[in-house]
């Protein structure tokens, strides 16, 4: 990975605000450092490209945490009580009512969660904008969500075997991810025009 630009290179004209944001606060850096926290010559600074790649990956990685911590437990233990509750049947019935009660349940509660996450510890948002944000786009993401999960969900208890389901079930929440922050930068590019 290419060494971090320093407080001169960042508040440069071409680079000016451009700061690691992380964790719900902007840090500066004073010097360029390598990958093995040497102090870097000026000619190792990263390019703005550069820059923008680290900030990426971070965000991948802020991600990725919550799918470690989160999303993987969670979708883990809601496929085992499912299978609890429904004794392992596996017809057409049992697997409509496991996708009505994991939409009327689990799928509310995660896009919340998932929203309340993105915007505080990604984002870097106060909670007052985060709950208002929530407050105006959750309906909507919610009604998409019962269009399209409910498909998802019916694969996944139909065809997937239970030690795969939660494998499945987190590729396809990544790209719901992207769709929620797709939308997500598309309503702040409207507000900006």
């Amino acid at each position: 990975m290419a060494a971090l630009p320093s407080a001169a290179t960042a508040s440069s004209p071409q680079n000016k605000g451009h700061h690691f944001r992380g964790f719900g606060r902007v840090q500066r850096y004073d010097r360029a450092e390598d990958i093995r926290g040497q102090e870097a010559p000026v000619e190792k600074v990263a390019s703005l490209h550069d820059y923008i790649f680290f900030l990426l990956l971070q965000i991948v990685n802020i991600l990725q945490i919550y799918g470690f911590c989160y999303a993987g437990p969670f979708g883990h233990f809601l496929h085992k009580l499912m299978e609890k509750i429904f004794k392992g049947k596996k017809g057409n019935e049992t697997v409509a009512k496991k996708v009505l009660l994991e939409q009327l349940t689990a799928s509310p509660w995660n896009n919340m969660i998932f929203m309340m996450y993105y915007g505080l510890v990604v984002e870097g948002r106060s909670f007052n904008l985060v709950s208002k944000k929530i407050r105006n786009d959750y309906p909507t993401i919610q009604l998409t969500s019962w269009k399209f999960w409910p498909i998802v969900g019916w694969i996944n208890y139909q065809y997937m075997p239970l030690q795969l389901r939660v494998l499945f079930h987190s590729f396809v929440a990544s790209c719901w991810g992207v769709f929620l922050n797709l939308k997500a930068r598309s309503a702040a590019t409207v507000k900006k025009a």
